[in-house]
């Protein structure tokens, strides 16, 4: 897609008090506060320096904020660099409402993404349009494949912590039609499933010419992993679970053995893979495969289903990534393509810390996370959603809701 910038304010706002949850709801217990391990921050540290980062994002001032209000009961989520809203974006606001249990915001942002960037009608019903300009105009209505994932993972957590409303606010009955659509949607000649039938695998986005590689970042086994859980269907529960195997063994593929780093394209095998009308660059580590160390992490963290490989996999490239601090772009071999460590980067450098053996490895990172400014201006959008992001997930805060214990 379009490639991402960085640039590395302060606050300080008290999180909202939690509503009491369910008991046969509760997420697993024990997830690690590596702020309290490594750098012996306090939960009350935590809870300020994270709802400082959540007022920069969704309340702050001009500079500072990328989550909108529209009359009378919508919101989205805005890339400010580039001018329009995507599912990208659009999922992870929704998915940061309800780990910080801010209901009220998660209904306003679902309410604009059903009315506007859900096609309702035709082959690609059930889907989400990946860019729509501020006033609901699809730029662009075909779908990035890891803004449906991350919807369908914010709507059943949204379920397990608030309940169901009604209508479109009945968060399971959405989860579960979007689940379904992304496995079983019809091919047609403009239009294919999310996840490849006979692969496995989610598809870099949905469509002939784009089913045939991946995205090695849209890879989420810590989520299918409820889903094979969750479904309502019983078939499709082992499909999720072939998918959650599939991409565990992928990561294997694709990981460098030396660097450990992973390209932002690939071939089903996990080789790299660069279409060519996509620009050059993308059989390199670069902006949408930072995301991987967290997606290898918070697996590790939630499930410890392939230990050993993880915390190998997170030492290697936490270890190559810290010897050379200088570049977020590189090749798989280690060649820096840039001068720079972007925000995003950083952040998924310190939720990487979850998979390491030894968090005290990533030492140098949650201290970079902890004392960085939020971003402002122009490129605000990715690198000020990855900070919050890695802010709950390295300190423990990222929570599977719903999911079995």
């Amino acid at each position: 897609m379009i490639a991402r910038r960085s640039v590395l304010a302060a606050g300080a706002l008290p999180l909202l008090a939690g509503r009491a949850q369910a008991a046969d709801l509760l997420p697993q217990p024990g997830l690690r506060n590596l702020f309290a391990e490594v750098l012996g921050k306090t939960d009350a540290e935590l809870d300020q320096r994270i709802g400082a980062a959540y007022q920069h994002l969704f309340q702050g001032g001009p500079e500072q904020r990328i989550v909108f209000d529209v009359a009378p009961d919508m919101a989205y989520c805005a890339d400010i660099n580039n001018q329009d809203v995507r599912s990208e974006g659009m999922s992870y606001a929704l998915m940061l409402a309800v780990q910080l249990n801010q209901q009220a915001v998660f209904n306003r942002l679902w309410r604009w993404a059903t009315r506007f960037m859900r096609h309702a009608e035709g082959e690609r019903r059930g889907y989400f349009a990946w860019s729509c300009a501020f006033d609901g105009k699809h730029l662009d209505p075909g779908s990035a494949s890891d803004g449906e994932a991350w919807i369908a993972m914010a709507l059943l957590m949204a379920e397990a912590r608030w309940g169901n409303g009604e209508g479109e606010l009945h968060y399971g009955d959405q989860a579960q039609a979007l689940l379904a659509e992304m496995l079983r949607k019809p091919r047609t000649a403009r239009v294919t499933p999310i996840y490849d039938p006979q692969e496995k695998q989610i598809v870099f986005a949905p469509t002939p010419e784009a089913s045939g590689f991946t995205d090695p970042s849209y890879h989420l086994p810590a989520f299918t992993e409820i889903w094979a859980q969750r479904a309502a269907d019983a078939a499709d529960r082992r499909i999720w679970r072939e998918v959650t195997d599939t991409s565990r063994r992928f990561f294997k593929r694709a990981a460098h053995p030396r660097t450990g780093l992973m390209p932002e394209y690939a071939f089903f095998d996990g080789r790299p893979y660069t279409p060519t009308n996509h620009g050059p660059g993308k059989a390199d580590f670069r902006y949408d495969a930072w995301r991987i160390l967290a997606n290898v992490a918070i697996d590790h963290q939630w499930w410890r289903a392939d230990a050993e490989w993880q915390m190998a996999q997170s030492q290697r490239v936490v270890g190559f990534l810290s010897a050379n601090p200088k570049g977020s772009l590189f090749t798989l071999e280690g060649k820096a393509l840039d001068e720079g460590r972007s925000l995003g980067l950083v952040a998924m450098l310190a939720v990487a810390g979850q998979g390491c053996p030894d968090a005290r490895q990533a030492k140098i990172w949650l201290k970079r996370l902890w004392d960085a400014p939020m971003p402002t201006g122009r490129y605000r959008y990715y690198d000020g959603l990855l900070a919050l992001l890695g802010l709950l997930q390295a300190g423990g805060r990222f929570r599977p809701w719903g999911a079995a214990v």
